[in-house]
């Protein structure tokens, strides 16, 4: 039998068992845990510490600027900020909807159904391939850049409905040749809005990098929390007229106003797949001069948003407090506990097949005959003066009757619910805005992108 001193030595640093009462997370960067007794002194020694303090004393960096209220207030009244740790997870929304009564379960369904086929049954499919990026649909580009074919269509789709939107401009309009290198010029100043681009949530920077390559943008501004060594890097950094900057920032923190590199520049605001509430607080950096959450003189705009394409997607993560559309919520009927329900529902989406396409509101029918004949068991139960046990309707029983369909025609609808009220946000912020599917689910189940002007 192996002593306790040696089964301590069996295993690394990474995989040593360990207690989690004794384990706490860093207060510089929760993704790292550390002992309690040892707090202190990692304080002082913690590596991210230095980031953090240089991040602190940037000017662009201010603490929890996007981050949302916990409720709405009247205009211009002062609000303290949410604080980051204050998150309802996925098992806390599991938690409470089976806790629900099953008439109750029932009810919230049937209302969500209703909103939907009141609000959102007309989001239209803008599947968009320009001609600006066939270089890459055709793979004529770098062979070293990996390519899959489902985010290539993707990114160029996202680029394609900014095109037919009015913010890109089309390839027609992108002269190569020689002779039209004057007349181009011109058409560029004339037509120069957008004259940056910020990619939000930048990942690996390949969205960035089809967009240098097909439009050629010269100024790109990297957005990202986690420190990710781009491939797309190297390759973008050889574009000798692209100027490249990259902010390694929690979104909720950046006030874009701030970015020297911003100033007085008109720039178009980009995003693939935005997870949860980094779309919310993504909407709030960008067009928060023209919402009056803020009407300190210093929030005024000195950087101006001439376009916006946003890729929503993981919505079951989404955030009461982040969300940029409560009242919208509120006057639905809805509170704040459906909310974290239909969030939760949003990640029954992705149970369905996707390899087919298949219509929300032709299988809405279907749902509805369920979730009647559910409601008149459990009804049928209430009324009975003593039952078994097994009689019992619970939440878990009405779920588990439901097919792998029905959950994602529930799930579909509430992703519609959410993001309908992101683009009804926007649009009262005085942009022209729109909702579509911009790729069919078959590419990807996360389809909804979210265009503005």
């Amino acid at each position: 039998m192996l002593s306790s001193s040696f089964q301590w030595f069996r295993f690394c640093g990474n995989h040593t068992q360990r207690s989690d009462a004794f384990w706490i997370p860093c207060p510089i960067d929760p993704s790292h845990s550390v002992l309690e007794e040892n707090l202190q002194s990692h304080l002082n020694r913690c590596p991210l510490l230095k980031q953090a303090q240089s991040l602190s004393s940037q000017p662009f960096y201010q603490k929890g600027i996007n981050a949302g209220r916990e409720y709405e207030e009247e205009e211009g009244e002062e609000m303290d900020v949410v604080p980051k740790d204050s998150i309802f997870t996925s098992e806390m929304k599991r938690t409470a909807i089976y806790a629900m009564s099953a008439p109750k379960f029932l009810g919230l369904i049937a209302k969500i159904k209703s909103v939907h086929a009141a609000i959102c049954n007309n989001i239209p499919e803008s599947f968009r391939i320009p001609e600006a990026c066939r270089i890459w649909t055709n793979r004529e580009v770098d062979k070293k850049l990996p390519y899959q074919e489902k985010h290539v269509l993707q990114q160029a789709s996202i680029l394609g409905n900014l095109e037919e939107f009015g913010v890109l401009r089309k390839a027609s309009l992108i002269s190569n040749a020689t002779t039209e290198q004057c007349d181009s010029n011109r058409e560029s100043e004339r037509d120069a809005d957008v004259s940056a681009v910020v990619e939000f949530g930048a990942g690996r920077g390949y969205l960035t990098q089809m967009l240098a390559d097909c439009y050629g943008i010269k100024k790109v501004l990297l957005v990202e929390r986690k420190s990710y060594k781009l491939k797309a890097d190297r390759s973008l950094r050889q574009k000798e007229s692209l100027v490249l900057e990259r902010l390694r920032i929690d979104i909720e923190d950046l006030n874009l106003n701030a970015v020297e590199s911003l100033q007085g520049v008109g720039y178009m605001a980009i995003g693939k797949h935005l997870c949860g509430p980094a779309t919310d607080v993504t909407l709030r950096c960008c067009i928060r001069q023209r919402s009056n959450e803020n009407t300190d003189a210093q929030s005024h705009a000195s950087c101006d948003l001439r376009g916006l394409a946003i890729a929503t997607c993981c919505h079951h993560l989404c955030q009461w407090k982040n969300y940029i559309n409560k009242r919208y919520i509120s006057e639905l009927g809805f509170t704040k506990e459906d909310f974290n329900a239909i969030s939760w529902f949003t990640s029954w989406a992705v149970d369905a097949d996707h390899g087919s396409e298949f219509s929300v509101t032709d299988c809405s029918a279907q749902l509805e005959i369920i979730l009647m004949r559910q409601l008149r068991s459990c009804y049928r139960n209430e009324k009975k003066e003593v039952w078994a046990e097994s009689e019992l309707c619970g939440v878990g029983d009405i779920v588990r009757s439901m097919q792998g369909i029905d959950r994602a025609v529930l799930g579909y609808m509430c992703k519609d619910i959410i993001d309908v009220g992101r683009v009804m946000w926007v649009k009262a912020q005085g942009l022209t805005s729109e909702l579509v599917k911009y790729v069919p689910s078959s590419i990807s189940p996360e389809n909804h992108l979210l265009v503005a002007r």
